[in-house]
């Protein structure tokens, strides 16, 4: 027994060795096996690009030449769509800037401030607003006040309605509209119509714009337009729409309103007749 020890430790050690050895012929076996696919993928992949055209590669799914000329094709078609983004964005930005210098402005710490309003016609019963409201002696026509502000399609951001009037609050170029939309009622029981009625309808159905300044005392006309208010005989009622629009430099403080030759015609509805402003620069 006392020999058999070691004997026994010899045969563990030889395993052992045996086995180590068999695991490293086993790595290098599979070492070598790898790097030679690496160097036949490369070597098929550089081919792509150097034994042909990129155009004349067969479409299969399944050899790497496909694959890396399709890789190379969206890689190129990326860059140059990115490219001409560039050029085409530098280009609009340079004609606009070009035709108006104004709309173009540098990135600043802080955004500049959105400045718009748009106020629509609101119902009001007839007899409140017959007549119009007098805005004196020296401004033509009669103020519409009864504009809506908040509700449906109004809305005024950074800009109040006092009376009717928009008031600025603060300096710049603004871009200034209005539309009125006159309806005429004819009466169907009347058979012939009076002298008054008559001059009514050769009447022009005039809209203006005015601003006031805290420095001048009478408002300053700003924009006119007109009609004329032919109104047929045979009809229930005449329709006629007044628009215009007008860039205008304002100051903080300035107010706008809109008078018309008779507000007892204007046709209040918020699609039909509206005023606003808004900043520009």
């Amino acid at each position: 027994m006392t020999g058999s020890g070691p004997k026994l430790g010899v045969l563990l050690l030889v395993a052992v060795l045996l086995q180590t050895v068999v695991v490293t012929i086993t790595v290098l076996h599979f070492t070598t096996a790898l790097n030679s696919m690496k160097e036949t993928f490369a070597r098929s992949s550089v081919s792509c690009l150097t034994g042909a055209e990129l155009r004349s590669v067969p479409a299969v799914r399944g050899d790497p030449c496909w694959q890396v000329t399709q890789q190379l094709h969206l890689l190129i078609e990326k860059s140059l769509s990115q490219r001409y983004q560039r050029e085409i964005s530098s280009a609009v930005r340079d004609e606009v800037s070009r035709v108006l210098p104004s709309l173009v402005m540098e990135d600043r710490a802080s955004p500049r401030p959105k400045v718009a309003a748009h106020v629509t016609g609101s119902f009001v019963p007839k007899v409140e607003r017959e007549g119009g409201v007098s805005s004196g002696r020296r401004v033509q026509g009669q103020k519409i006040s009864w504009w809506e502000g908040r509700k449906g399609l109004a809305f005024l951001q950074d800009v109040q309605l006092v009376d009717g009037e928009l008031v600025v609050p603060q300096p710049g170029l603004y871009y200034i509209y209005a539309q009125t939309y006159f309806r005429h009622t004819h009466s169907l029981e009347e058979d012939g119509e009076s002298g008054e009625e008559a001059e009514d309808r050769g009447k022009p159905l005039l809209q203006y714009v005015y601003k006031k300044v805290s420095s001048y005392p009478v408002p300053i006309l700003l924009m006119k337009t007109s009609r004329t208010s032919c109104w047929s005989r045979g009809s229930q009622f005449s329709l006629h729409s007044a628009h215009q629009g007008g860039l205008f430099p304002l100051s903080t403080g300035d107010r706008l309103f809109v008078t018309v030759s008779n507000a007892s015609a204007v046709d209040m509805d918020e699609k039909s007749s509206f005023f606003g402003a808004f900043l520009i620069s």
